[in-house]
């Protein structure tokens, strides 16, 4: 019987993080550890550690006898700052991200896994694939601190993967949804703010809208991703790679509107304030790389996706 892996999941209080640390707690090949930013329920707080990731001996103390790393810590927001504060994305979480691939690669980590973003990419009415990315600009200009943070970061992982035994993995997922997502309007995404807009709203009201709603989001539900990185830990056989992980097609965020409003049973109309920060770019992923090697494709609809998100909002926060 093979000795069990160690894995560290870095913001195992946040969103994704926390769906992670959720699924893997569930498995018995692994011993599982995190650290957190906010208090976990339901979990053994010896195997949750709240730490400053951006201090180097920290960061070094925290990686001894850690066989995988899930780097899910991150500074994130939504649209308002990054319109307004865009510079918050920037310094902490390169700071985090450089001292945890340092220390991976100095304490001979077998794996690490980190979440790029697919806010790079230019806008574009076609699905984008991983070598899409234009290193002499296109990244919107809303993105431009983050995108280039994240670009630093996916190449800081392909540098050092070669240089140790470290075998990296980037995954550039698109706009993630689901449960334990930021539903406070002043931090969350489209996604999570119309959400709360909607099931706080009483009926007949009327839901107003930031921007005239016609960009485009390609939405995968939190689980998807999950599943990905499960195949990750359990198939990786390669130094370092990319891979998109998105629904692979893509809605606008009017037709999306309508939907979560259908779906909840609401009685709301629309209206669109044009003041509002809003980003407008259109991205889809191209998934089929990830399908190819991985045999990964998306579960859940996106109906179904926003079905699971209501009834978990409405059991969690209301």
């Amino acid at each position: 019987m093979s000795a069990k892996k160690l894995v560290l999941v870095c913001g195992a209080s946040g969103f994704i993080g926390r769906n992670i640390f959720e699924r893997l707690a569930n498995r018995n090949d692994i011993d599982l550890i995190g650290t957190i930013h906010t208090s976990l329920t339901n979990y053994d707080d010896r195997r949750l550690y709240r730490v400053d990731l951006a201090h180097k001996d920290t960061v070094n103390q925290l990686l001894k006898g850690v066989d995988v790393v899930i780097m899910a810590a991150a500074v994130t927001s939504g649209s308002k700052d990054i319109k307004e504060r865009p510079h918050i994305h920037v310094t902490d979480n390169n700071i985090m991200n450089q001292l945890l691939i340092r220390a991976a690669f100095e304490q001979n980590i077998k794996q690490f896994i980190y979440f790029g973003c697919s806010v790079h990419y230019s806008s574009s009415d076609l699905p984008v694939k991983e070598t899409d990315f234009d290193l002499n600009g296109g990244i919107a200009p809303a993105y431009f601190g983050v995108g280039w943070m994240k670009i630093y970061t996916e190449k800081t992982c392909e540098f050092f993967s070669r240089l140790g035994r470290t075998r990296f993995t980037v995954i550039r997922h698109s706009n993630i949804y689901g449960p334990h997502d930021k539903y406070d309007l002043e931090h969350s995404h489209m996604f999570g703010a119309t959400i709360t807009k909607v099931l706080t709203a009483q009926n007949d009201n009327s839901l107003t809208l930031w921007g005239n709603g016609q960009e485009k989001r390609d939405l995968l539900y939190v689980s998807d991703l999950v599943d990905f990185v499960e195949m990750v830990l359990d198939k990786q056989d390669y130094a370092f790679e990319i891979f998109n992980a998105g629904y692979g097609s893509s809605i606008s965020v009017n037709d999306l509107v309508s939907k979560i409003v259908k779906i909840s049973g609401k009685r709301l109309s629309v209206k669109h304030d044009l003041s509002k920060p809003t980003i407008p770019v259109n991205i889809t992923l191209d998934i089929s790389k990830a399908k190819e090697k991985f045999g990964w494709r998306p579960q859940v609809s996106l109906d179904e996706g926003i079905t699971r998100t209501i009834d978990w909002y409405r059991q969690n926060l209301l």
